[in-house]
């Protein structure tokens, strides 16, 4: 029995691989105020709010807001809690991280389950055949952020993971920075992501890799 007047035993944050796919999200997405409590994740895709509040276990009315940077209006939610927030801080993420980012303390064992969050937040994938071989179907994997420390993190983990090289390129219109792997690579690192047949993940994403990857004769976990 707890002593009258005794505080209430504060929640833990325990890392699983739903958790880890959000801390993708909010390393893209996502937002930490400044005032220590509140967090934030923009999305136009429905789909990826509310596998974000199913991975974190909150029920979050989903809003509107309009950019201050293009103007345009989207979707996102917003909520406080403390608890989160000191974790993501503890893990390396900070207020304002867009261009600050760096490595995050991410576990070993859910490094792809953040490494797909990461990807459905501001990732892309895309395939073509290329013009110059016939029958030479080609697909790229890229990781995106404003913040060069960051992706060279990501491109270090992997390489120490996958012996995956990959290549980095600066945006002539942007401050963002890609880094990109090309179709052998890029297999290794979606194995890993979908390593798993039923992954929370943004279904839009998933289908067109998966569909990409039926041309080359390869598929993911599930088959599909």
């Amino acid at each position: 029995m707890a002593k009258r007047g005794a505080k209430p035993k504060r929640r833990e944050v325990v890392w699983s691989p739903e958790l880890a796919y959000a801390v993708g999200l909010i390393a893209t997405d996502g937002n930490l105020s400044s005032d220590g409590r509140h967090l934030s994740l923009t999305s136009k895709d429905i789909e990826q709010l509310k596998n974000f509040m199913q991975c974190i276990g909150k029920k979050v009315q989903i809003g509107k807001k309009k950019s201050s940077y293009t103007g345009n209006t989207t979707t996102h939610v917003q909520f406080g809690d403390v608890v989160l927030y000191d974790f993501l801080l503890g893990i390396g993420l900070t207020p304002n991280k867009t261009k600050t980012i760096g490595a995050l303390d991410i576990p070993d064992e859910y490094f792809f389950d953040f490494l797909r969050g990461h990807h459905d937040g501001d990732g892309s994938f895309y395939s073509y055949y290329d013009p110059r071989w016939r029958s030479s179907f080609m697909f790229y994997l890229s990781f995106i952020s404003a913040s060069r420390a960051h992706v060279e993190w990501i491109r270090t983990e992997l390489e120490r993971r996958l012996k995956v090289c990959g290549h980095l390129t600066a945006s002539t219109r942007s401050s963002v920075i890609q880094l990109k792997y090309a179709k052998a690579e890029a297999l290794k690192i979606l194995k890993r992501m979908y390593q798993k047949p039923h992954v929370v993940c943004l279904s839009r994403k998933r289908l067109k890799i998966a569909k990409a990857l039926r041309i080359v004769g390869e598929s993911l976990p599930n088959g599909k």
